[in-house]
């Protein structure tokens, strides 16, 4: 069995798959690359590796040997690293969301195209084990024709946007609420297997925090069309103090819905299938496999970014494309970016590229 020789960017996010890599079978970490010298050091000395394996310099580490690069890395990085690993011949694990711009979205396609190397967004939501379950169901007919899906994903950061020790102002506060996006559309547009063409959204209020940029705004509540006609909801706050942070699910058809619990990603949800039962049931709602080994759950989130990676590595293994390729990428990532530009234009209705 090959190994695939891996460099991570980013250690902070990294981390959790530094866990992972290191004792897959298929892997070995060989570059880590991040521009704070204290995080390497600690980071070398937990998974013991070689100073020659450490860089502060993105270039010099993606012209080192290695096939995988993987990415977690701020977003605004996200384009030009995944440009340059490209060009460079690594295959691409990507943190969400693809990029920040339209533009930087179409510049990761155009050197997909170019290149002969594997690109893959880490969409870990869509490997939570309800999530595969909730998929079975709706693959056996059992929902039947599905017209709405909603997602709210409220996790109060706001020690990312403002340093609360110095006061200075992080990446994050460029970042709009809407724009990261991805952890609620990833499942909902892979259980309703179809694609947005329409987007509008609500929210531009800052009044939680102080004003330090589209990062400071409340909380934001778009609404998208797909290309068959349903419908999604999705509400976005990285301000609001709901604790535990709520990520939840629903997901409606003729025959009846799926829903998960109002809390984190492990909680009690509930289930309605016309002809099952005269009410609802609950269900459970777990990140994590339980047929699952140990060793499944050490990158946190369950044991999704365990079978994320075994993905994309059967990807390039067995050359086929990778299950969240750069398509699916995009779409994932640029109906949050047409939804903030339509609430900052007054909550109109926007269109989405189609990149299908």
């Amino acid at each position: 069995m090959k190994k695939y020789k891996v460099g991570l960017v980013g250690v902070r996010r990294g981390s959790s798959y530094m866990s992972v890599l290191s004792r897959n079978n298929r892997t070995e970490i060989t570059a880590v690359c991040d521009i704070n010298h204290h995080t390497l050091d600690d980071i070398s000395k937990q998974f013991k590796l070689k100073d020659s394996m450490l860089y502060t310099d993105y270039d010099q580490f993606i012209n080192s040997d290695f096939d995988i690069v993987v990415l977690g890395t701020p977003i605004p990085s996200h384009t030009d690293e995944t440009v340059k690993a490209l060009e460079n011949g690594k295959h691409v694990l990507s943190e969400v969301t693809a990029s920040d711009t339209l533009k930087g979205c179409y510049d990761i396609i155009r050197a997909t195209e170019r290149s002969e190397s594997k690109y893959m967004m880490a969409e870990n939501c869509i490997y939570m084990n309800f999530c595969a379950q909730w998929k079975k169901t709706i693959n056996e007919g059992k929902l039947g024709h599905i017209f709405f899906g909603e997602a709210d994903y409220v996790h109060e950061i706001r020690h990312l946007i403002i340093d609360p020790v110095t006061g200075d102002t992080l990446w994050r506060a460029q970042r709009p609420p809407i724009h990261y996006c991805s952890h609620s559309l990833g499942p909902l547009l892979y259980w309703m297997n179809d694609y947005i063409v329409k987007a509008t959204c609500i929210g531009h209020n800052k009044t939680l925090i102080k004003d330090v940029g589209p990062g400071s705004i409340d909380m934001q509540i778009a609404l998208f069309e797909k290309s068959k006609g349903a419908i999604i909801k999705v509400t976005r706050s990285s301000l609001a103090l709901r604790k535990p942070p709520l990520c939840s699910y629903g997901i409606y058809g003729r025959n009846g819905f799926l829903e998960s619990g109002r809390q984190e990603y492990e909680n009690i949800g509930k289930r309605y299938i016309s002809g099952e039962n005269s009410t609802s049931t609950d269900i459970v709602c777990s990140p994590k496999d339980p047929d699952a080994p140990i060793e499944t759950v050490v990158g946190g989130h369950g044991s999704s970014e365990y079978y994320l990676l075994n993905d994309f590595l059967d990807a390039i293994e067995y050359n086929k494309k990778p299950t969240i390729d750069v398509i699916k990428a995009m779409e994932m990532t640029v109906p949050g970016i047409i939804a903030h530009e339509a609430a900052m234009e007054g909550y109109v209705w926007k269109d989405v590229p189609v990149f299908r």
